[in-house]
């Protein structure tokens, strides 16, 4: 039986199945174009849907996109308003051609301080898309890694209050199948637009092990050819999760 066991795939991949994205720029995007700062989102939202169509090219299995965060109310209230109905606009143009191109859509998040109208249209994308096989694509919308964290140890404390699981059995495991995005394979490379070096509170649990890939290319100019770009950086990394290089050298070698 190999040294390396539970994880070769994972060693071996020079291909990642899950990428998660900080979307960050758009707002120095317009301001150095001496546009409003909704004309920035706006061309947002195009980079998304090339993004989308590149990873499903490149047959990138999961992506995971930072739309807004728990932190993102904090802006004044007229951009707020203006991301929300940016948000909603979005969802009803674009849900019918990503279900065409068989991408399951997904959000995770807090969806309690959402509109009726924008919470049913979470509803509707996830479940027009549910039965797709294709890309799935999961969208974080009012949503913070703590918050996730919190939000998984209220699950399994409630069930031990309940007397459905004993705690001495709580591990990262059942932990894990708490929290958001337990359906997908964390993530193997996060990228960050913008050139800010920091994760932001997103996935803090989910990214342990990810390759960090940070650019300074703002969000709205972040490309296909940008995003093979981060490809043949992750292609060269060394994934060792733990192992020595040796170990993974030899492993590749075998």
């Amino acid at each position: 039986m190999s040294e390396i066991s539970q994880i070769d795939s994972r060693l071996l991949q020079e291909r990642p199945q899950h990428i998660a994205i900080i979307m960050d720029g758009n707002g120095r995007w317009a301001r150095r174009r001496g546009l409003p700062r909704p004309a920035g989102h706006r061309e947002g939202v195009k980079a998304v849907r090339g993004i989308v169509e590149a990873c499903r090219n490149q047959g990138i299995g999961a992506l995971t996109l930072f739309a807004f965060s728990s932190e993102n109310w904090r802006r004044p209230r007229t951009e707020v308003r203006l991301l929300m109905d940016l948000f909603i606009n979005t969802l009803k143009r674009e849900v019918r051609d990503l279900h065409a191109n068989n991408v399951q859509v997904s959000f995770i998040g807090d969806r309690s301080a959402f509109s009726d109208k924008l919470r049913r249209l979470m509803d509707e994308s996830e479940s027009l898309t549910a039965d797709n096989d294709g890309l799935r694509l999961a969208i974080a919308v009012n949503y913070g890694g703590r918050w996730d964290i919190v939000e998984a140890a209220r699950r399994l404390a409630a069930e031990a209050r309940d007397g459905d699981l004993d705690p001495s059995e709580i591990d990262e495991e059942n932990f894990s199948a708490c929290l958001s995005l337990a359906q997908l394979p964390e993530p193997d490379l996060f990228i960050r637009t913008g050139g800010e070096q920091r994760i932001s509170n997103f996935l803090l649990w989910q990214l342990a092990y990810t390759e960090l890939y940070f650019t300074e290319t703002l969000w709205p100019d972040f490309d296909a050819q940008c995003l093979s770009e981060a490809l043949e950086w992750f292609a060269g990394r060394q994934r060792r999760f733990g192992h020595t290089g040796e170990q993974v050298e030899r492993l590749k070698g075998a």
